[in-house]
């Protein structure tokens, strides 16, 4: 499910501005978008700061795919506890903001979630970001199904993390 799309065909987003000094702390050398994020593969990233990184899912489920990412290694869902909210809340910011300057404005057709485990194919916590989602087909309007097993919106995830009570 997840990956990278090399062709563009939007305008690209990139921030330039810090150049790659090697790999960052929390990095996984076997995983896939820990080299994404450190621009060890040829994949446009469209947003990159010391906390969140974006770029393009490589088998789009929509017009729109995109997967929000931390820049350091943080495993997937079931990882995660209540100090994890605000960089969830801040995936989800990073995905709106990409989504406005790619003229997606309404967000009442778009869909912000995860994979629950097992059913994620990279271990490395991203969020899926799809728009126009009505315009989503049948195969990803199953993979990404809401209130489905395997996959969980960024409220629920909140939700769920809240509801998990002060964190160790």
């Amino acid at each position: 499910m997840a990956g990278v799309e090399q062709a563009t065909t939007q305008p690209a987003q990139v921030d330039l501005s810090k150049p790659n000094t090697g790999p960052l702390d929390g990095y996984d050398k076997k995983c896939i978008f820990c080299k994404i994020v450190n621009k060890e593969m040829e994949t446009e990233l469209l947003h990159c700061d010391e906390e969140i990184s974006c770029f393009r899912d490589i088998k789009p489920g929509a017009p729109h795919h995109y997967l929000v990412v931390p820049t350091k290694h943080v495993g997937n869902c079931k990882s995660l506890n209540k100090d994890h909210v605000p960089l969830v809340e801040r995936m989800v910011e990073t995905g709106k903001e990409i989504l406005h300057k790619n003229n997606i404005t309404d967000l009442s057709d778009v869909r912000f979630g995860f994979h629950w485990p097992p059913f994620c194919s990279v271990t490395h916590l991203h969020l899926h970001v799809l728009a126009p989602a009505s315009q989503m087909g049948f195969m990803s309007r199953l993979f990404y199904r809401l209130n489905s097993y395997w996959f969980i919106t960024a409220d629920q995830l909140i939700q769920l993390l809240n509801s998990k009570g002060e964190a160790n």
